[in-house]
């Protein structure tokens, strides 16, 4: 059985990502890859889906661990009645191959240890080929598939496992390395620690105070920076598939593809940290992967931009605690979803805003979108969470194309040849304004609703004074955080909608969504409720595991985390909180000024 989801930590080279659980267990990893078939698949099926451990053979009266500060480099700490030793793991950032490293190192007494390396190629099934070189390492292959495991610990193939045995007293170090893809230079471990923890030092040195926020916020950072795919930019949404939104349930879809929702959103978690750089490398990943014509412009790519993202069922994991099924690929890549185009919009002018040099296609992109979105905000679209049943007029959709008209309004009037181009746009996201009042607003329930004709409350309805559609004061806003706080708000924390009340093409059931959560803090802190947004995020940060990770989704009676972890989504929402917080005029504020 695998881990709870909030006992893992993650350690990744900006190319792929590992999971490691609280007893040293690595029971997820893609090569080479985020989205490539897993080789370790233990976390959504069984050991004998691919893991490799490392951990103690006697009973651990303690185990703890961190993340070395400021750094993606993970140790835990394992105590025994014998004494007590440190695993350090992380993963260099790549220089041709990718590579694992796990030093265990003794800091008292002796401790005894036992590794299982158990390799299984295309997401847990296929048995490599497993040999020993001359030098004693460790070659598993099947296919176009090769790993290589270096140590000097003698290591014996039994049942189709790879064990080995060895003991650290105060002061040994015993090195592992796993490779993916052949090796033509010799790795020295403490080399590739020392890199490792100057890579991560230097990139959060640029990190500026949010005042008592600001280690939480670095954490944040690094995992972000962890989930973007250093050669193009790309930034997945997560580095797992199918964990689910409720367990035994069949919520649980692939994350490991980059949405422009929650990449835009984390570009500007970044530019509001002064991380332009970043910033300025997705934004050119996006003029790639969105296509010329705009009606095929995806909710999501593949992290090089493949527009291709089949989803299909893989029979042979049992799904974590028996959630089924385990899905790789997105068919939701297939949706028409509006609100894309405003976060999109919105991203290029705070790229603009934030002083990032002007991208040739960018001009082009605006120009050819626009004339599009002109006639496709009047569609019913899936919406932001990606709903499987019927299309409807999403309130939400039709609040960020009102963004994408009004940004792009702003972004036209910024040059005197295109103050005609201002005031058309400025024309129709008045249009669409007016149709959203008209048709989404309940006078009867005194608040905004999830879609035209509904009943139903939606989280993203916080947004509307978030982009600025209407002021927060509005008493049509006022009044719809009134309805999401009586209706949504389960132990404190906010619902997305209630999966009991509306008909979203599947069974009911989930967790608490954590970004929506932040949603809410931020909107108490636009109504200078501040002791309640400072409530309700320090509530949020708690549900933190030990090393600061998140999920997607969070079971407040269970005490349990759910959803893909960890979640871009959720640390984007920690880091604006916190901005927003410690700066009293953050991410919020600067949105809800464009109105």
């Amino acid at each position: 059985m695998s881990a709870l989801i909030e006992d893992y930590a993650m350690i990744g080279d900006c190319e792929t990502a590992a999971l490691v659980s609280r007893d040293g267990s690595i029971d997820w990893l893609c090569f080479p890859r985020f989205d490539s078939p897993a080789c370790f698949a233990a976390l959504l099926g069984t050991s004998e889906n691919g893991r490799w451990s490392i951990r103690p053979t006697e009973k651990t009266v303690r185990i703890s661990r961190r993340y070395r500060p400021d750094t993606l480099i993970l140790e835990t700490i394992f105590e025994t009645d014998s004494g007590s030793a440190m695993l350090v793991d992380f993963m260099p950032p790549r220089d041709g191959a990718s590579d694992i490293v796990r030093v265990v190192i003794g800091t008292s007494g002796q401790v005894d240890f036992e590794t299982d390396f158990v390799v299984r190629f295309d997401y847990g099934r296929t048995v490599p080929w497993v040999t020993r070189d001359d030098d004693g390492t460790i070659r598993a292959i099947a296919g176009p598939h090769q790993l290589l495991l270096n140590s000097p610990v003698r290591l014996i193939g039994r049942d189709l496992h790879t064990r080995g045995s060895f003991s650290v007293r105060e002061g040994d170090r015993v090195p592992f390395i796993l490779t993916y893809g052949a090796s033509h230079k010799p790795l020295d471990a403490d080399e590739l620690l020392a890199s490792t923890e100057t890579y991560w030092r230097e990139f959060t040195a640029q990190c500026p105070s949010v005042g008592p926020w600001t280690e939480t916020v670095k954490r944040s950072l690094i995992t972000l920076k962890a989930m973007t795919y250093l050669p193009t930019g790309g930034i997945v949404a997560s580095v797992t598939t199918s964990l689910p939104e409720f367990l035994g349930g069949i919520r649980n879809w692939d994350y490991r593809f980059c949405w422009l929702r929650d990449a835009t959103i984390t570009l500007q978690a970044f530019m509001n940290l002064g991380y332009f750089e970043e910033a300025r490398t997705w934004r050119d990943w996006l003029v790639r992967a969105i296509a010329g014509a705009p009606d095929q412009m995806q909710i999501m790519y593949g992290v090089t931009g493949e527009r291709h993202l089949w989803e299909w069922e893989v029979p042979w994991l049992g799904g974590y605690e028996s959630s089924r099924p385990v899905r790789v690929g997105n068919a939701a890549a297939e949706q028409f979803q509006l609100d894309v185009y405003g976060e999109v919009a919105d991203a290029l002018v705070q790229a603009r805003k934030g002083g990032l040099p002007s991208h040739p296609r960018a001009l082009a992109l605006r120009d050819v979108v626009m004339p599009f979105l002109e006639k496709a905000w009047r569609k019913p679209d899936e919406g932001i969470w990606e709903v499987r049943g019927e299309r409807q007029h999403f309130t939400h959709s039709k609040v960020m194309a009102w963004v994408a008209f009004d940004r792009a309004a702003k972004w036209a009037g910024l040059t005197p040849e295109d103050s005609k181009l201002a005031d058309r746009w400025r024309q129709v996201a008045d249009e669409i304004h007016a149709d959203v009042c008209r048709n989404a607003f309940d006078a009867d329930l005194g608040s905004f609703v999830q879609a035209y004709g509904s009943r139903a409350l939606d989280a993203s309805l916080l947004q509307i004074p978030l982009v600025g559609f209407l002021p927060v004061d509005d008493v049509r806003v006022i009044g719809t955080i009134k309805a999401i706080e009586q209706w949504l708000l389960h132990d404190g924390f906010v619902l997305r909608y209630r999966t009991e009340l509306v008909n979203d093409g599947l069974p009911p059931g989930e967790g608490v969504f954590l970004a929506c959560s932040f949603w809410l803090a931020d909107v108490y802190v636009l109504l200078g409720r501040y002791a309640e947004a400072q409530q309700l995020f320090d509530r949020l940060l708690e549900l933190q595991n030990d090393v600061g990770l998140l999920s997607e989704e969070y079971d407040p009676r269970a005490r349990r985390m759910l959803g893909n972890f960890p979640q871009a989504f959720s640390h984007v929402g920690l880091i604006n909180t916190a901005l927003n917080l410690a700066r009293r005029a953050g991410p919020a504020e600067d949105r809800a000024e464009s109105q």
